[in-house]
């Protein structure tokens, strides 16, 4: 990759772990809206359940989640509290219990939470839905303050699926980003979830960290390779300090440059494709006899999952749903969400109605994030006129690209992502995003 080609295309651009992305949702859609949308739910619908817990014990510098650290558990508990409120309205509003295909608990830290109120949610939860029989149970943990009690708890709330923050194992790196965790604390954590009959293992991993080279990224995963895990998240760390001020003691005089990240990344999947995984869309690996390697693929705010239901609803400070008719995101601010809850109101605070239009390019670039492709024939049969503007935006890219990032398809159906163009992908979909540039929000560099 040469590096004005590189430079070219590894700009600010969205995760586009939705579309329109969240700085494009506005307060036009509110709590009223959100009701209306839950009551239309139809009987038959499938959900996917999303618990966001906004504490640590301690911060991380590099992190961009919205979380706060707290030596106290008060303010735990206090949230919790209010959690369960929102649950018994959101069920209130829906008016029935639906199909649950997939519930993910994320943070900050959800391994924080103590075994009771594990207990607590988990029960208020299968309230709401009932738990398919072949429902995938997440929890994201912090493998430093993971207990073995909090394992227990989880397991025996129904989690079959793990996933556990690593980032890198290079003492100086974590120095630098304020997250001391060595390898066999992470093994113990990983045994135990094991032992407790929680067999699924995700390992979350990020480059572009200051201090790392393509050599201590390749030792990390060398080291990761060993703890056995069935998918390994390779996320690039996105540098915003101007909007998240804890990043301002990262040093930046030793964050790699675009050349060096991408060579990092470079150098990481092929470690991962010469230990047998397969690569799923820009940045997950999959063991072969994963479902994320051999079914179909969607990309929610979780990142890429088998997650097929097509309705997302969000618990919590933050969080976002996912309806027919469009977004819906709670108040960021815990305080906020909190005060909402205790009025007896639903804590959206705003979101997205859908057009036609955003139909079309939401599933385009879904498409290319997951598949690698761009599907004309799809999308001009579910849309008809409407994909027209889109397909044509395809077709002058097509004739336009001279870097051989994509190619057309073999079949005559739209075109691919290349090998080469894979780790641009991102950039490759933000062709199709009418909003990019409409509001002055820095996004994470392109690789």
């Amino acid at each position: 990759m040469r590096p004005e080609t590189l430079k070219r295309y590894a700009g600010s651009v969205p995760r586009y772990t939705s579309y329109p992305t969240a700085p494009h949702f506005s307060d036009k859609i509110g709590a009223a809206e959100y009701g209306l949308w839950l009551a239309a739910l139809p009987s038959a619908a499938r959900l996917s359940l999303y618990l966001h817990i906004p504490y640590c014990d301690q911060l991380c510098w590099y992190c961009g989640c919205n979380t706060k650290a707290t030596q106290q558990y008060e303010p735990v508990s206090n949230y919790v509290e209010h959690l369960v409120k929102e649950i018994e309205l959101i069920g209130d509003a829906i008016g029935g219990k639906r199909i649950a295909d997939h519930i993910h608990f994320g943070g900050g830290s959800p391994s924080i939470l103590r075994p009771e109120h594990i207990r607590i949610l988990g029960e208020k939860l299968r309230g709401v839905a009932d738990f398919s029989e072949y429902a995938e149970f997440a929890v994201e943990v912090d493998p430093r303050t993971t207990a073995e009690d909090r394992i227990a708890a989880f397991a025996a709330a129904g989690v079959n699926r793990v996933s556990v923050g690593v980032q890198d194992f290079a003492p100086q790196v974590q120095m630098a980003i304020n997250r001391m965790q060595s390898f066999e604390k992470t093994q113990s954590v990983i045994d135990g979830f094991r032992r407790h009959g929680v067999k699924s293992v995700n390992i979350d991993l990020v480059y572009g960290l200051p201090y790392q080279t393509r050599d201590s990224v390749e030792q990390t995963i060398e080291q990761v390779l060993k703890l056995e895990p069935d998918r390994v998240a390779l996320f690039g760390y996105a540098h915003l300090p101007e909007r998240l001020p804890h990043q301002r003691l990262i040093p930046e005089d030793h964050l790699p440059d675009a050349m060096d990240r991408f060579a990092q990344a470079n150098r990481a999947a092929n470690t991962l494709a010469n230990a047998g995984y397969v690569r799923v869309g820009l940045d997950h690996f999959a063991r072969p006899g994963d479902r994320l390697a051999g079914g179909e693929v969607r990309r929610n705010f979780q990142g890429y999952t088998t997650d097929d239901a097509g309705i997302l609803i969000g618990f919590g400070a933050s969080a976002i749903g996912r309806l027919p008719q469009g977004y819906v995101q709670n108040a960021v601010a815990t305080g906020e969400y909190q005060r909402r809850i205790a009025a007896g109101e639903l804590a959206t605070q705003r979101g997205h109605a859908m057009s036609k239009d955003d139909d079309v390019r939401s599933l385009a670039i879904e498409r290319l994030m997951c598949g690698l492709h761009f599907p004309e024939r799809e999308l001009l049969e579910r849309f008809g006129e409407s994909a027209s503007d889109v397909v044509e935006e395809a077709r002058l890219l097509l004739d336009s690209e001279t870097d051989g990032l994509i190619c057309a398809d073999p079949d005559g159906d739209g075109f691919r992502v290349t090998e080469k163009g894979r780790l641009f992908v991102r950039s490759i979909a933000s062709v199709f995003d009418s909003y990019l540039g409409a509001a002055k929000v820095r996004h994470s560099a392109g690789v």
